[in-house]
């Protein structure tokens, strides 16, 4: 058995998953929290439509090429710039601030253009399942033609540096600087849904849409504020993944970490903000743990879903299971 494993393209390297395991840990949670922001604008469109907005990958790698573009000209490329930590934190400020604005109205324009007139019209959901999953091709290839096959160049926006280690594992200021604003970003995005008054407006939506009209909620307000937010989660994403992957920007980049994303809005429970978060971070960590332990990154897309079928065998509903609509107050 043991010669067949050594022979055969599948590989169980049990001793590197052991000698890497902290640090696969903490890349893995670097990942999830990336994961889990563009999870937030699947499961916010799902909590309030029931619709899973496939072009949402889309909307993200629109704004990546934002972030590339606006690094570009401030003049960062494949090596890190000379800059004071003020001037750094800024044009990624500015950056970040140029990806969401623009990934927010590529998603409010998509609502606009390609959803709410199937609302209108009363058509089945398949139909809008089928409309998502073309609308995110139709971008995808304008960005082909627009920007063409090949990757952008890389933009470096920082050098990584030990801060400290855990466990032997060296923490680096990337992965602390994409875990601690994800996190931000994502408890913003929850207190927002929990505790405002457009919070409780998305959450009447999202349990009885009539009654919150009867209610005086403007249920076409409640929903184009869910893509927007949505859209807004998935900018700030494409900064980090930017910054983990400087080469990722190209026409079909969002595909598979969109497809992941997904997959982690299942896993913690579709509609449900928190598990967003939950299905990202795990979905993360589990996937680093399968590509170190099969010998090859390809496997980490393999794990992350066999992960999410297993869970999905024993709790449908996903790990919380609980829906935007019967979020606590």
């Amino acid at each position: 058995m043991t010669t067949f494993l050594a022979d055969a393209w599948i590989n169980f390297d049990v001793g590197s998953l052991r000698d890497q395991f902290w640090s696969n840990t903490f890349d893995g949670l670097t990942y999830g929290a990336i994961y889990a922001l563009v999870a937030m604008g699947y499961t916010l469109v799902y909590g309030v439509l029931n619709l899973i907005n496939f072009a949402h990958s889309e909307v993200f790698i629109v704004g990546a090429y934002a972030v590339f573009f606006v690094l570009s000209g401030l003049g960062f490329g494949p090596s890190a710039p000379a800059l004071s930590i003020g001037a750094l934190v800024a044009d990624l400020l500015l950056a970040m601030v140029a990806a969401m604005l623009v990934s927010a109205a590529v998603a409010v324009i998509l609502e606009r253009v390609a959803y709410r007139p199937l609302r209108r019209k009363g058509v089945p959901r398949l139909v809008f399942l089928i409309t998502a999953i073309g609308a995110s091709f139709t971008i995808q290839y304008l960005i082909f033609i627009w920007r063409g096959p090949s990757a952008e160049p890389a933009v470096i926006m920082f050098r990584p540096e030990a801060v400290f280690t855990v466990f032997g594992a060296d923490i680096d200021d990337q992965q602390l600087t994409i875990v601690a604003a994800a996190l931000v970003l994502m408890l913003v995005a929850d207190v927002f849904v929990n505790r405002t008054r457009l919070g409780r407006g998305v959450r009447a939506v999202a349990q009885d849409p009539d009654t919150a009209t009867l209610m005086g909620v403007n249920k076409e307000r409640v929903i184009m504020l869910t893509f927007l937010m949505g859209g807004l989660l998935a900018g700030a994403a494409s900064l980090f993944y930017v910054m983990k992957v400087p080469s990722g920007v190209q026409y079909s980049g969002g595909f598979i970490l969109g497809i992941k994303a997904f997959a982690a809005a299942v896993l913690g429970g579709i509609g449900n903000i928190r598990g967003a978060l939950l299905g990202g971070l795990l979905l993360g960590v589990v996937s680093n743990y399968g590509q170190t332990l099969l010998g090859a990154s390809q496997w980490s897309d393999v794990v992350a879903f066999v992960v999410l079928v297993v869970v999905l065998m024993f709790r449908p509903t996903g790990i919380l299971g609980e829906s935007l609509g019967k979020a606590r107050v």
